[in-house]
């Protein structure tokens, strides 16, 4: 968790905007998946490391979104929430059986996420 914390943290003093930092952690996640799975013969043993940053991204992303501070609508809660249920589980389906299209819906919904916190 210390290295998406580090992330999180370098990618603040980029920008003032959390809502961008959020998104920039997001799409540099989906862009570490989407090169392992264009390039899975020779970037395969990078997925790893790929899933491991995804995943603790989502811990502190999820963390953050669903905290009793966060005034986020309670539905926006549980839905974040939901996501990254999902995000775990199908991480660790991944990492039973790693096939270079499992990683397409990690990537749909990082990239989906991001697009929203940017208000495209």
């Amino acid at each position: 968790m210390q290295h998406a914390t580090n992330a999180y943290g370098q990618v603040a003093k980029q920008t003032a905007n959390p809502r961008q930092l959020e998104a920039d952690l997001l799409l540099k996640a989906a862009s570490k998946l989407q090169a392992i799975q264009d390039g899975w013969d020779s970037r395969r043993p990078e997925l790893d490391a790929a899933l491991h940053f995804n995943r603790k991204l989502w811990s502190v992303f999820m963390t953050a979104a669903t905290g009793p501070d966060n005034p986020l609508p309670a539905q926006v809660k549980q839905n974040v929430a939901n996501l990254g249920v999902f995000v775990f589980k199908h991480t660790l389906s991944i990492m039973s059986d790693p096939k270079p299209e499992q990683l397409r819906s990690l990537i749909s919904i990082n990239r989906e996420i991001a697009a929203g916190l940017r208000g495209a």
